[in-house]
């Protein structure tokens, strides 16, 4: 799509938008003449206060392959807004890293990042009087947060996807971080020596862009664009690639056609919509993290989704994407076949998409659509309709004594349907990761990973390191996990995730016992342990909420306003 033909498509409203509604409050009159003085000193001449300010919010850091290349999609982004009229300002946002902080204290800041990223960009843009604004994000808090930012701000605004990385390649075949963890537990099985652990470590991540399975971050970048909030295929490009410029030159392009047309995240961010992104999200095998995402980015628009809403869209939508880590294939496999565009063709002459949606380009999405290309004859990336690798969703939301409020899942099928197992508890990540290394945890054991929730880590870690340590055992069909925290999107297994309510509020989790009795039952969506009612409320009146884990700071805030999982694990749904 080239930057001209965004600008000018749609039809002009009657009467024209305000282009500058915000920055003239801030810099029109001989009175905001200091706020011109400083804006002077950081390169604005004259005639740049009569053009529409636009924020390009960037993620740029050298804390994770992700996100370090982002300084140079901003400048580009800002290139593009320049060019079609408007006046681009950069500034920067936090990220973190998942991967680097994976199974430490650390990654209890992974899903907090999400709402200090959403909460930093709603204030520089609120403040600085920004008429509309570009996100840029990596790695896979960067998506969400941003999105939530341009929820609740509701001035014209893009995603852009900062992309997927080429995957590495050892002994001839495609490798990335994933490998790198179940290397770990192949290691501790006698399966692989210390030095063929640190080989594929040395080239698994070669270089810029989001881990290249469909792990969360481009679960999230594909989620977002089907919700409307990207350019076609900005999910499905390589992070360090022409196309990828192009994306962002166009996406600054675009985002002063919104301005001119009136167009703003609410207009798109429809129920509609995020049925379209949960439907893409599906088809693809993507992340159990969409569910929680999802649920908190509908809440910055005012548009009311839920857990059951998933189990709802889940029976009809089937799994069409062969892609890691269940599958076999990674991300730039997909972009090199035509990426997610023609995916949503398919759906879309399916039925399964919302064509009347409004997108970021001012077109809806059947308008996005017309003409897409299918995908090559011969590929087996992308199944059809007559051969899914599964017939409904891989995303279960459970429920059941266990998890009256919900949990959930990513099934498969490969590892059944069905686990009745006894339980072995652990009341922190690392005690579990120990257990699965030095062969306490059994064929036949639940594992419980407990006090990991929104409240109680907090901040729900991800289990990536247990449940690939549990893959590289061998164990994955003979073991299961349930923890009120969450999972990477590289994680797979029978493992659930999001158990409502969770230890820290007295949830059955936190009641359970070694040894205990419990089924997982896919198909019925219930997880139910093996005790009555009257000997559950016996354990309860026994229970006593533990302290909280921090006192102070960030993640005490955090933990002090968070919602439940099952409620998107939102900081503002008390307000």
């Amino acid at each position: 799509m080239s930057k001209k033909s965004v600008v000018r498509s749609g039809k002009a409203k009657a009467a024209a938008p305000d282009t500058r509604a915000f920055s003239s409050i801030v810099v029109d009159g001989i009175e905001r003449a200091p706020s011109r003085g400083m804006l002077y000193a950081t390169g604005f001449k004259q005639e740049d206060f009569a053009k529409p300010q636009i924020g390009v919010a960037s993620t740029w850091s050298m804390v994770t392959p992700c996100n370090m290349h982002i300084d140079q999609l901003a400048v580009s982004v800002a290139q593009g807004i320049n060019e079609a009229g408007g006046k681009a300002v950069v500034f920067n946002t936090i990220t973190i890293s998942d991967g680097i902080s994976m199974g430490t204290e650390g990654m209890k800041y992974s899903l907090v990042s999400r709402d200090v990223i959403a909460d930093s960009i709603e204030t520089v843009v609120g403040c600085q009087g920004f008429d509309g604004f570009v996100t840029v994000g990596g790695c896979d808090k960067n998506m969400p947060g941003c999105v939530m930012a341009m929820g609740r701000l509701n001035r014209p605004s893009i995603f852009v996807y900062g992309g997927t990385i080429l995957p590495g390649t050892h002994e001839g075949r495609d490798v990335d971080l994933v490998n790198i963890f179940e290397a770990v537990g192949k290691n501790a099985a006698g399966a692989c020596s210390a030095s063929e652990v640190e080989a594929i470590a040395e080239v698994a991540i070669p270089g810029a862009g989001s881990c290249g399975g469909m792990y969360t971050a481009n679960t999230m970048a594909s989620a977002i664009e089907a919700l409307g909030l990207s350019l076609p295929n900005s999910s499905a490009q390589a992070a360090v690639s022409k196309e990828k410029t192009l994306d962002c030159e166009t996406a600054g392009a675009a985002v002063m056609n919104l301005i001119r047309r009136g167009i703003k995240p609410r207009d798109i961010m429809t129920r509609e919509a995020f049925e379209n992104a949960m439907t893409v999200v599906i088809a693809l095998g993507g992340s159990t993290n969409a569910v929680l995402h999802l649920i908190a980015m509908a809440h910055s628009a005012g548009v009311k989704l839920t857990i059951d809403d998933w189990t709802r869209v889940g029976k009809r939508v089937p799994v069409l994407a062969d892609l890691k880590p269940s599958g076999k294939y990674v991300m730039a496999r997909l972009v090199e076949i035509g990426g997610t565009v023609p995916l949503m063709k398919m759906l879309l002459d399916e039925g399964l998409l919302h064509g009347d949606a409004l997108t970021v380009t001012g077109r809806t999405m059947r308008e996005n659509l017309k003409g897409a290309p299918k995908y090559p004859k011969g590929q087996d990336i992308i199944r059809s309709f007559d051969n899914p690798i599964k017939s409904s969703s891989h995303l279960v939301v459970f429920r059941g004594n266990l998890c009256p409020g919900g949990a959930v899942g990513k099934i498969s099928g490969k590892e059944g349907l069905r686990f009745e197992g006894r339980a072995i508890v652990f009341e922190r990540e690392e005690d579990a990761l120990k257990g699965i290394l030095n062969g306490r945890v059994k064929p036949g054991h639940v594992i419980i990973i407990r006090g990991e929730g929104p409240k109680g880590g907090p901040g729900m870690r991800e289990m990536l390191s247990p449940t690939s340590a549990i893959m590289g055992k061998g164990l994955g069909k003979e073991v299961a996990l349930i923890t009120d925290g969450r999972f990477s999107g590289g994680s797979h297994g029978f493992v659930i995730g999001h158990v409502t309510p969770e230890a820290f509020d007295g949830g059955v989790i936190a009641l359970l016992k070694n040894g205990d009795p419990i089924v997982i039952d896919a198909e019925k969506r219930r997880i139910d342990v093996g005790l009555t009612a009257t000997e559950i409320e016996a354990r309860r009146k026994k229970w006593r909420q533990p302290k909280p884990n921090y006192t102070r700071g960030v993640l005490a805030k955090y933990a002090a306003t968070v919602s439940t999982a099952s409620e998107g694990a939102v900081t503002d749904s008390h307000l």
